[in-house]
């Protein structure tokens, strides 16, 4: 009965509207556009609803001329245009509306409509936010934490965030508590940062459940609670994280959600592809390996091919690795030296040390690249300083025979030690030999190389 009611006093309203607003009344027109853009008390239609609030912006009312540009922001009711979108826009911020002066400020920070300012989009957010829009207190501040359109000034930055946050902004609440969480401008506190990202998570802010998940999954703050972390992460994941959905499978396949393997490797597989297929890096690279191993998934060699190659196009290095060894073997794809070579370059350059490795191989022995032996001692070389065992092995070669560097046998048995001390089997099996060639005192000075090493490079060694 009462729905009944309200609906027929909607409709009578919807009337009461449209006859004024045929009428010319502005404030009619307006208010008739809302109702189609709404579908209350009429049935919803946006081009009706772009009809009226034309009528009512070219009249100068500064509501319907802010609701008219985000019409053509948004392409309902109208062809899309972010140049019409900017001008109505710009009509209203000038009448000072402070939704429109927020909305003209992300068509300067994103370069819609306009040439990109980030000046000027901070002025209009400024404008915006010292009328007290919520929503533009929070983007000023985004954007002195990230200097864009001024100087980096984390105390500004979270000075607006609390203003907006104390509103009951949930972006602001989620860069309140990261703020906190990173110590930026302020003491780290993980429990301001938690009191923030609870306020956020309850407001439905993806990214503070994803943050709440991490912190219940790594004990950052609060006691360590795997239920909590898959429950927080869940939430998140559903709203479409992609990095809560990377976590929560990696929850699953790692088997800490207490289920059995066989369904956190099932789970895994469908949160890894949701967020690969949302562009996640790294859910990319770890859905490939599922496809390779066959992982709670039947082993499909292509399709992990595929997930690998996106991957390794977005930079990852350890899926240029991979490509490069499935060129080089020709694992379900024809061998190609050549293109082995290319994915191993990209990967050694962002310090892969497997890549520097294969990719010094392949310069020693000429496969896919001209061969040049000082181009293979770089490779190893920069493999081996980050204590590559098979990387340190071959540069000990390298110096031994001499090829491509001075002729060493000292440097050459220091290297070979480290090999041998870092799991190398070759290297173990011949560093006596190499130990028959050299003197007493050669020894001793290899044995003091390969200390002094190992002192410089306690950090390199912690992480084997």
């Amino acid at each position: 009965m009462n729905h009944q009611k309200l609906q027929n006093e909607s409709h009578q309203t919807f009337l009461w509207f449209r006859d004024a607003a045929e009428r010319g009344n502005a404030y009619a027109q307006f208010n008739l556009g809302l109702m189609y853009k709404k579908g209350s008390g009429v049935e919803r239609d946006d081009a009706s609803a772009v009809h009226w609030l034309r009528l009512a912006a070219n009249q100068g009312l500064a509501f319907a001329q802010n609701h008219l540009g985000a019409m053509y922001y948004h392409g309902k009711g109208v062809e899309r245009c972010d140049v019409e979108a900017a001008r109505w826009f710009r009509r209203a911020a000038d009448q000072g509306d402070a939704s429109a002066q927020q909305n003209l400020g992300h068509m300067f920070r994103q370069g819609r409509g306009m040439e990109s300012d980030p000046e000027r989009a901070l002025s209009w957010y400024y404008r915006a936010a010292e009328q007290g829009m919520a929503g533009a207190q929070n983007q000023l501040g985004e954007c002195y934490l990230h200097g864009i359109g001024a100087a980096v000034n984390y105390p500004l930055a979270m000075a607006w965030f609390r203003k907006a946050a104390l509103q009951g902004e949930a972006a602001a609440q989620l860069n309140l508590g990261l703020m906190y969480q990173r110590g930026q401008g302020v003491d780290a506190s993980a429990s301001q940062a938690l009191y923030w990202f609870r306020k956020a998570a309850a407001a439905g802010e993806r990214g503070a459940q994803r943050e709440l998940g991490i912190a219940y999954a790594e004990g950052l703050g609060v006691r360590l609670d795997l239920r909590r972390a898959c429950a927080w992460l869940q939430r998140a994941a559903e709203h479409g994280d992609r990095e809560a959905q990377f976590r929560l499978a990696t929850m699953f396949v790692n088997g800490r959600a207490h289920l059995s393997p066989e369904r956190g490797e099932a789970l895994a597989v469908e949160w890894y592809t949701r967020a690969a297929q949302g562009g996640h890096m790294g859910a990319q690279y770890n859905l490939a390996n599922m496809y390779a191993h066959g992982r709670g998934v039947e082993r499909d060699p292509a399709r992990a091919f595929d997930w690998y190659r996106r991957a390794a196009e977005q930079g990852a290095p350890n899926a240029q690795f991979n490509l490069g060894v499935i060129y080089a073997n020709g694992q379900g794809v024809e061998k190609d030296e050549a293109r082995a070579a290319y994915w191993y370059r990209l990967a050694a350059e962002q310090g892969d040390a497997s890549a520097q490795n294969n990719l010094g191989v392949m310069y020693a022995s000429g496969q896919g690249v001209a061969q040049d032996d000082k181009m293979a001692v770089y490779w190893y070389e920069q493999a081996a300083e980050q204590g590559h065992a098979l990387a340190q092995y071959n540069l000990g070669g390298m110096y031994g025979s001499g090829l491509g560097v001075a002729r060493d046998p000292v440097r050459a048995y220091m290297w070979m030690l480290l090999a041998a001390e870092g799991g190398d089997s070759a290297a173990n099996v011949n560093k006596a030999i190499v130990a028959r060639r050299l003197s007493p005192a050669e020894i001793g000075w290899a044995l003091d190389l390969q200390h002094k090493w190992q002192l410089s490079h306690r950090d390199v060694l912690a992480r084997r």
